[in-house]
C-alpha cells in the first residue's frame, strides 16, 4: 500500500473579522490622473493573526486616461504585505513571533506551538518550523528568485514601487521591517532593529538604491522614521501612505 498524502485540515472562521486593504496610491504615477476603484478584488484570503483572525481583501485601482501608457492596468493594495507574505494564511506578526521566540528566547517549536495556540493560532509544530524557516529567509535579503520576480516586474511597468512597513508583534523586543515591491507583491527582505530611527533605516535601504531599477514611487505605513528613511533613499519620488483598512470586505 503506498504512502497516503498528508492530511491538511480543514478550518473555517465564520466569525473572522472582515477588512478591505486598498490601494494605497490616488493618482497614476505616469500620467497624474486621478486612480478609480476597480471592480474585481485582487485577492482574498483568511488569515490567522495573533490579534485573532481576519479574512483580507485587497482592493485595486486603475488609470482610466486613454492618453496613458498605464491605462487599463491595475495598481494592487500593497499594504496586504503588512498583514500576511504572498500565499501565506499566517500573518506576518505569527511569522516574527515565531522567529523571536525561537532565536532569543531559545525555544523548541513544540513550546512555541503552544504559545500560538494560547493566542488562538492553529497550528501544527511542523508548520511552525516551515514558517520559521520562511521567516529566515524573509531576513537573509533579496535572492535570486525574487531578484528576478523584480527584474520581471520592472520590465513590465518600467520601474518599481517599493512599499516599507513596521510591526511590533507581542513578546517582540524591538521591531521589524520589511520592504516590499507593490507591483509584483514581492516580499524583498527585512531587518530587526532595537531603537530604529530614520537613519538607520535609511542605511539598511541603500543597498536597494543600488539596483538598477527606476523608482516610480515609495509607501509606508505613516511612521515617522520610515517616510524619513525613504526620503533619503528617494528624495526623487513621492512617499504615500495608506488609509485605515476599512471593515466591509466582500463573502
Amino acid at each position: 500500500m503506498g504512502k497516503l498524502p498528508r492530511h491538511r485540515p480543514h478550518r473555517e472562521y465564520p466569525d473572522a473579522r472582515r477588512i478591505i486593504v486598498e490601494c494605497e496610491l490616488e493618482r497614476c504615477v505616469y500620467c497624474g490622473a486621478p486612480l478609480v476603484f476597480s471592480k474585481t478584488w485582487h485577492m482574498r484570503k483568511t488569515v490567522q493573526t495573533l490579534n485573532g483572525t481576519v479574512f483580507v481583501a485587497g482592493r485595486s485601482k486603475q488609470c482610466n486616461n486613454p492618453d496613458c501608457y498605464h491605462f487599463g492596468k491595475h495598481y494592487h493594495a500593497g499594504g496586504i504585505l503588512r498583514i500576511s507574505l504572498p500565499y501565506c494564511t499566517y500573518g506576518l506578526d505569527v511569522m516574527a513571533f515565531i522567529g523571536w521566540q525561537h532565536e532569543h528566547e531559545h525555544k523548541p517549536f513544540v513550546e512555541i506551538r503552544r504559545q500560538l495556540n494560547e493566542y488562538g493560532v492553529e497550528v501544527s509544530e511542523r508548520h511552525v518550523g516551515r514558517l520559521y524557516r520562511q521567516f529566515v529567509a524573509l531576513l537573509s535579503g533579496l535572492d535570486e528568485r525574487r531578484e528576478r520576480q523584480l527584474q520581471e516586474s520592472a520590465a513590465q511597468h518600467d520601474g518599481v514601487i517599493w512599499g516599507l512597513n513596521g510591526l511590533q508583534p507581542p513578546e517582540y523586543e524591538g521591531t521589524l521591517y520589511v520592504l516590499y515591491e507593490v507591483w509584483s507583491g514581492t516580499p524583498v527582505s527585512a531587518v530587526q532593529m532595537l531603537h530604529p530611527t530614520a537613519e538607520t533605516l535609511a542605511d539598511w535601504l541603500r543597498r536597494f538604491r543600488e539596483l538598477p531599477f527606476a523608482v516610480l514611487a515609495t509607501l509606508s505605513d505613516g511612521e515617522e522614521a520610515v517616510v524619513e528613511a525613504l526620503q533619503l533613499c528617494w528624495p526623487e519620488v513621492q512617499v504615500f501612505t495608506p488609509a485605515p483598512p476599512g471593515s466591509d470586505a466582500p463573502p
